[in-house]
């Protein structure tokens, strides 16, 4: 368990896509260094179960229905967590995610692909698709920092967008979500910018690869067992495993507090167990 840090208690962290497991996990860890957390998700429900464990442990939390995609809604739960909580210290934007109509079936092409109706090619795809999943994990970045960030500035506060793997290292299958997280990467190092006279720090977090409600289908047969894709991952991963939510929360603990890193902005952690670095051979 991490230590700990009184520089985070009393501070406000609102966190987008809280109902999700790695979300989830940061607003958990959020709250028990004794931030008050705004829990935003488009299913509220799953933020909901967030909060009750988060209150079941003794931390604050309020649960949020909000799509970050939908600015009026957004707009509405900034006021709601000012109301309740004050300005918010800690932006974490978490909501993101992937759909069919954004990927392909197989990793490479094949000209006999294009005579199959089954099969989603590269040519299949369409500019609705790609733009839905674009939108999902970046115009979700782009919205909740315009409505936060206006209550952020001059307080030393701290934005941390998440990124993945696939934003400079593209993964086969998923072109919309691959091109959506690059944009996150220019996107932070845009803001930080453009908001380091404004003393907002602005970061992001690029996992590696967790096991997760959206992605447990893909990787993993009906009883568990590892499938095709996920045992190429282990085996592009030197540690040989996938990671487990909690191993995310060091390095989201140390760029949310100003002590720690006061200094360090428009960067992208990798938290992947070395997949990065590993070419392959």
């Amino acid at each position: 368990m991490l230590p700990i840090n009184i520089n985070l208690k009393g501070k406000v962290a609102v966190v987008t896509g809280g109902g999700g497991v790695l979300c989830g996990a940061m607003a958990i860890e959020l709250a028990r260094q004794g931030m008050k957390v705004a829990v935003l998700n488009r299913t509220l429900e799953k933020a909901e179960n967030v909060v009750k464990e988060i209150k079941s442990n003794g931390g604050e939390a309020i649960a949020i229905k909000c799509d970050v995609l939908n600015k009026e809604m957004v707009i509405e739960a900034e006021e709601k967590v000012f109301q309740t909580y004050g300005a918010c210290d800690v932006l974490i934007n978490g909501a993101g995610g992937n759909h069919p109509d954004g990927t392909t079936t197989n990793e490479v092409y094949r000209a006999k692909d294009l005579n199959d109706d089954t099969i989603r090619t590269f040519f299949d795809m369409t500019t609705d698709g790609f733009s839905a999943v674009f939108n999902l994990n970046f115009i979700s970045t782009l919205i909740p920092t315009q409505v936060f960030a206006r209550r952020m500035v001059e307080r030393k506060t701290s934005i941390i967008n998440i990124s993945s793997m696939s934003s400079v290292s593209p993964m086969t299958k998923v072109p919309a979500y691959s091109s959506a997280k690059a944009a996150i990467n220019n996107f932070t190092q845009w803001l930080a910018v453009h908001m380091a006279e404004a003393n907002v720090r602005v970061n992001a977090i690029a996992p590696g690869f967790f096991l997760t409600d959206q992605n447990r289908t893909l990787l993993t047969n009906e009883d568990g067992s590892p499938k095709p894709r996920m045992q190429k991952i282990i085996e592009h991963t030197p540690m040989r495993k996938l990671g487990t939510p909690k191993e995310l929360l060091g390095t989201l603990l140390w760029l949310v507090d100003d002590e720690a890193s006061g200094f360090v902005t428009g960067t992208c952690i990798p938290v992947d167990g070395g997949f990065m670095a590993y070419s392959g051979v």
